[in-house]
């Protein structure tokens, strides 16, 4: 064991961006795909994901990118004993080489995943002690009544069939994201959107449950969503990825802190939940989370061997289908697409599934736990490791940009310890049949 230093920045901060949506008119719901992106996605990959045997490893970013813009930094420095675990893990997450990784990958594939960039959108976990602080007690939804809840269905009929799940293409090699393998699917059940703020709200009310960001104090938020009166009271940052931000007192009610508010975003995805707020959530509605199989099957929505749930093309006839991130990240997001930071969940066309923001908008936690090594001989339903210390989240956040964080695509994954939570990251339910209502 080595000693490890880590750079604490005080840097200059930017301009917030208080309210984090900068909405848009919204638009018609489309039903399925437009004739466009149909056209589109009949084209074939050029490179074609999960299309033959290639197997290049590609990096979108460099070890380069890792170092915060501008200067500012104080310089490095020893941090006191206490924070180092949780600053230590916050490194590695956004390096996507945290402990799920590197203990099954080795150290090579730590290297690796620094060479290939960081994820930048990827939101930093908390430190393995913290995740068996609350953890036990995190699924136990305590009923404020004995009444199930009365939530319209608003599910997607997913028919069964057989897909190919990842791809013999990867683009983030280390994430595990290959080999491309048949897998067959039962029929099942998937929510059309995100969960909302206003449908976590009505679980909250109904069961007096508390997250996991509201038992810590704290959760992350990426820094340019904040208000000048936060950051300035916040005066560590990790240097491999200053735009996280620990903030006291942001939660599901107040995304970018204390003086934020979900007032105005009842439509949007529901933030800072952890994968066990996402269990609880899902098991007071008679639901569950979908397994990664399941998930990448559905955003798929029909199609074989293509990128995104539309096609191959980013912007069919330059029209946009999920909220990601466009400008320089993490300097500037332009909004073209109509937002900056989370989008409502009925935004943008859904996918031959009906499934709104399938990618994009908020990362969406699974079921699975994480590990990179897949059994091709796992080809029905599969369910992933029978334990591990990291969940599989799946489909990639507003924050994402492929210059940093291509993680948009069907096919890609990442992963992050069962209790952490971040201002970037949601989720949606499944069923194996429809719930009672």
């Amino acid at each position: 064991m080595w000693p490890i230093t880590v750079c604490i920045s005080r840097r200059p901060l930017r301009d917030p961006h208080r309210d984090g949506s900068s909405r848009r008119p919204e638009a018609p719901r489309a039903q399925g795909l437009s004739q466009e992106a149909r056209a589109e996605a009949r084209t074939p990959a050029p490179s074609g994901e999960g299309s033959g045997p290639r197997d290049p490893a590609r990096s979108h970013g460099s070890s380069d990118n890792m170092a915060a813009p501008g200067s500012g930094l104080t310089g490095p420095r020893r941090v006191p004993p206490p924070l180092l675990p949780r600053l230590l893990l916050v490194i590695l997450g956004a390096l996507g080489a945290a402990r799920g990784l590197d203990s099954e990958a080795g150290p090579a594939a730590g290297d690796a995943a620094r060479a290939a960039g960081t994820c930048g959108c990827g939101s930093p976990q908390r430190p393995g002690s913290a995740a068996h602080r609350y953890s036990r007690d995190a699924n136990v939804a305590e009923r404020a009544s004995s009444e199930r809840p009365v939530l319209p269905l608003q599910m997607a009929h997913i028919p069964a069939g057989i897909f190919t799940m990842g791809t013999n293409d990867p683009q983030i090699k280390q994430d595990g994201e290959g080999p491309a393998r048949r897998v067959q699917i039962n029929s099942f059940y998937m929510d059309l959107y995100e969960v909302s703020n206003a449908e976590f709200e009505k679980f909250v009310n109904s069961t007096g449950y508390v997250t996991e960001a509201e038992k810590f104090g704290d959760s992350f938020v990426f820094d340019i969503m904040l208000s000048d009166q936060v950051k300035n009271g916040i005066d560590q940052a990790v240097a491999a990825a200053p735009w996280w931000l620990p903030v006291k007192g942001a939660n599901w009610r107040h995304p970018e802190g204390p003086d934020s508010s979900i007032l105005h975003r009842q439509d949007h995805p529901v933030l800072h939940v952890s994968w066990n707020d996402a269990v609880a959530y899902c098991t007071w509605a008679g639901k569950r989370l979908p397994t990664e199989a399941e998930w990448e099957y559905s955003c798929r929505g029909g199609l074989e061997n293509r990128l995104y749930p539309w096609g191959n093309k980013l912007q069919p006839r330059g029209q946009h289908y999920a909220n990601l991130w466009q400008g320089e990240f993490p300097v500037s997001n332009t909004g073209e697409d109509g937002y900056r930071g989370t989008a409502p969940v009925t935004a943008f066309p859904p996918n031959g599934y009906g499934l709104y923001n399938i990618v994009g908008n908020a990362w969406e936690w699974t079921s699975d736990w994480w590990t990179i090594h897949h059994s091709v001989d796992a080809t029905h339903d599969p369910k992933g490791p029978h334990s591990g210390s990291n969940r599989v989240k799946k489909g990639g956040s507003y924050m994402c940009h492929k210059s940093y964080c291509y993680r948009y695509r069907c096919a890609a994954r990442s992963q992050n310890t069962p209790d952490s939570s971040s201002s970037n990251l949601g989720f949606r339910c499944a069923s194996s049949r429809l719930p009672d209502t």
